[in-house]
This record gives structure tokens, C-alpha cells and sequence, in this order.
């Protein structure tokens, strides 16, 4: 199964990875399955569903 990008928050945010953080929480109280992982290449922090 391919994860699915569901978010894509700047790593130069003011808030670091907490903004990352607070959407998969979020995510994850509607019921999905969800982490964080940091995209190097994009300088991103992702939300991703299905890497698992």
C-alpha cells in the first residue's frame, strides 16, 4: 500500500513540527490512521496515511 499525502507543513514554520503534530491529531480523532514523517528533499514535515 502507498502512504497517501494527506498534509504538507513547512519546516520553517514558527511553530516547528507542532502545527505538523496538531493536524494528525486531529486527523487521528476523525478516525484515521496517521503520523508525521519529515521530508528532507521538500524541507517539509508530511501527514501521511497508509505507509504502515
Amino acid at each position: 500500500m502507498a502512504a497517501e499525502i494527506l498534509d504538507r507543513i513547512p519546516a520553517g514554520n514558527p511553530r516547528g513540527n507542532w502545527a505538523a503534530e496538531e493536524r494528525a491529531q486531529q486527523l487521528r480523532n476523525a478516525g484515521r490512521d496517521v503520523e508525521v514523517v519529515m521530508d528532507l528533499p521538500s524541507d517539509s514535515y508530511l501527514i501521511v496515511a497508509g505507509q504502515r
